[in-house]
């Protein structure tokens, strides 16, 4: 077997921590490409979500750039296995006491959109774009993220693929909606070795009805927004939205004993 050409170290202690990937990349373009990405999310960069600053070169002027060059190569085209490496990345947060999850965290479900421009990207459609607050044609993504009240990271994440991409649809096999993505992302996490408390998302996922039954029916336990009007399931006259819960007070403002009201009524489906 032919010897591996030694890389060019990461800047710093982030070296020690790029090292642990490297079986995981075949190539030594492949292991200091991971390494050029790696240290261009990290340094104080202000565009760190495009390949120049990535690069650390001029924005659009610098697109040729070798070094730009070579990470968009590094990204898009080579051969590595991302979603290798990304389970290396959960097990060393799983293995370090500073980042191990508790079951006192939470597992965030959302969603990012970015503007795209034209139509040959993958996954590119005209949708809501949370980072621009309307519709636009974009990216989405479904994210997953773990956090407690002293820190947080990223989990998993899945693209949503627009329909126009299927050849039937939203009637193809291969379509699914963002929901679902998100259902099949928490049960990942939860397979992975993650524990959490419950599974959190805005009043975009918390209004579907159906997302809570799935959490329901997958055992995942869940705290959710609602819009103010939603209004919540109960027995009769106790029906309430959350505005409603809000305005009556909590078993530490009634006097005595007796079932919880207002806004302990309406706290999370949890264990």
């Amino acid at each position: 077997m032919t010897k591996r050409l030694p890389c060019p170290p990461a800047p710093g202690p982030l070296e020690a921590y790029a090292a642990r990937f490297d079986d995981l990349f075949g190539t030594l373009a492949q292991r200091r490409g991971f390494r050029e990405y790696l240290a261009g999310l990290l340094l104080p960069r202000d565009r760190n979500k495009t390949l120049t600053c990535l690069a650390g070169a001029e924005p659009v002027a610098g697109a040729q750039h070798p070094a730009v060059q070579r990470l968009q190569f590094f990204l898009s085209e080579s051969t590595w296995d991302c979603e290798a490496v990304n389970a290396r990345r959960l097990k060393l947060l799983l293995a370090d006491p500073c980042t191990a999850p508790h079951p006192g965290g939470v597992l965030v479900v959302d969603d990012s959109g970015d503007r795209k421009d034209g139509a040959a990207t993958a996954h590119v459609g005209k949708q809501y774009l949370g980072s621009v607050g309307k519709i636009d044609r974009g990216v989405v993504t479904v994210t997953t993220c773990w956090a407690d009240e002293r820190v947080y990271y990223p989990v998993h994440a899945h693209p949503y693929t627009p329909a126009h991409h299927f050849l039937k649809g939203k009637n193809d096999p291969g379509f699914a909606h963002q929901l679902p993505i998100a259902i099949e992302l928490a049960a990942q996490a939860k397979a992975t070795g993650l524990v959490f408390r419950a599974v959190a998302a805005d009043c975009a996922y918390g209004d579907r009805d159906s997302f809570r039954a799935d959490l329901h029916e997958a055992g995942l336990p869940f705290v959710m927004a609602l819009k103010p009007r939603h209004g919540t399931w109960a027995y009769g006259r106790d029906a309430h939205t959350p505005v409603d819960a809000a305005r009556l007070p909590r078993r530490a403002d009634l006097a005595g004993p007796g079932p919880s009201r207002g806004l302990d009524a309406h706290r999370a489906h949890l264990p």
